[in-house]
């Protein structure tokens, strides 16, 4: 136990001891008086202090949200400074590896966030087209030309090569009449492709040129009539006072002058104009359907007509069904009347 000592053994008294000094007080010491203005008060060590709640870490720059302002670095403990400073480009401020601005993350969804190398050509592969998309829309490609070409062909087929055929029945048919009336003389026998007289039928406002031979390339394609004329099916003229004139157009497309003649029926009036006569004939029968192999339906007394007898007769053949060429559709008919063309046209032309 220490004792009490005198003022002279202590050094000074209670105003003057010194900082730290022995007090008169046994081995306690007594701390000065504090001056508020001069004191010193040691600063706050976050690090040491008891247990908080962590500040939240400081969102990147790069993501639009700077720190708080007046801090001086960044909040939330060395770990947080750490992840601020790995997300600068290093811990010592190094510059971060060079990354194409226009990669965008698409794994992470956060807009804005630039992707690695890695991640961009991943992200370019992903975007490149598959083996199998190439073909299918390769294929694609190939069925839409494909469709592009039928369908032209289909509109040249139906629409155009009539107005073409058209224009040349129509062409020929007004130069055979500018020759008839000018005067001038065909001869008895013709050429093939040679137009020489005119069909008309009224019920089906058909009105086309009738030309030697069959073959399509010379008549038939340009919308005329070809007569049978040639060869093992040639059949009789008009004039003849006996004999089976036959004819044969297309139904469908190059003018398609036969397309209708389904529709008529007995005592329907077929017209031929020659140079120096009408012809004027009257359907009697149809055949609807028979081979193309048929050619009995060209005798002078053709097979299946009804005719018993010589006579002058007119048959007209084309294919059936329509759009196709399976089969032939025959029409029969008989002569009523032969008027000169001096004596103006039939009556089956003026009704």
């Amino acid at each position: 136990m220490t004792a009490l000592r005198p003022e002279h053994e202590t050094g000074a008294s209670y105003g003057d001891q010194p900082y730290g000094g022995s007090s008169a007080l046994g081995e306690t010491a007594f701390l000065p008086p504090v001056d508020d203005r001069t004191a010193y008060v040691p600063p706050i060590d976050e690090e040491t202090v008891a247990l908080r709640i962590p500040d939240p870490p400081p969102i990147s720059a790069s993501a639009g949200t700077a720190a708080p302002s007046g801090t001086g670095r960044a909040l939330g403990g060395r770990a947080a400074r750490r992840r601020a400073a790995k997300r600068r480009g290093g811990r010592h401020g190094g510059a971060p590896e060079a990354v194409s601005p226009d990669a965008v993350s698409q794994e992470s969804g956060a807009p804005g966030r630039s992707l690695s190398r890695v991640e961009a050509r991943r992200q370019a592969r992903l975007r490149k087209p598959s083996p199998a998309v190439v073909a299918s829309r390769a294929i694609g490609e190939v069925f839409i030309t494909t469709g592009v070409l039928m369908l032209l062909f289909v509109t040249y087929q139906l629409w155009w090569t009539n107005v073409r055929a058209h224009a040349q029945a129509g062409k020929e048919a007004s130069s055979l009449q500018q020759d008839w009336a000018s005067g001038k003389r065909a001869p008895g026998v013709f050429e093939p492709g040679q137009g020489f007289a005119i069909l008309h039928i009224p019920k089906l406002d058909v009105v086309a040129p009738i030309a030697e031979g069959v073959s399509n390339a010379k008549v038939l394609d340009k919308g005329m009539v070809g007569h049978y004329g040639e060869g093992p099916l040639k059949t009789a003229m008009p004039q003849d006072k006996t004999g089976n004139f036959g004819l044969a157009a297309h139904r469908n497309t190059h003018g398609e002058p036969f397309r209708y003649i389904n529709k008529l029926v007995a005592g329907d009036a077929v017209v031929v104009e020659t140079q120096d006569e009408y012809y004027v004939y009257k359907v009697t029968s149809m055949l609807p359907v028979t081979s193309p192999g048929n050619v009995s339906v060209l005798d002078p007394v053709p097979k299946g007509s009804g005719f018993t007898g010589p006579g002058r007769y007119i048959t007209l053949t084309t294919c059936t069904p329509e759009f196709t060429s399976k089969y032939r559709l025959i029409v029969w008919g008989k002569m009523v009347e032969e008027r000169p063309r001096s004596k103006g046209k039939p009556d089956a032309l003026v009704e």
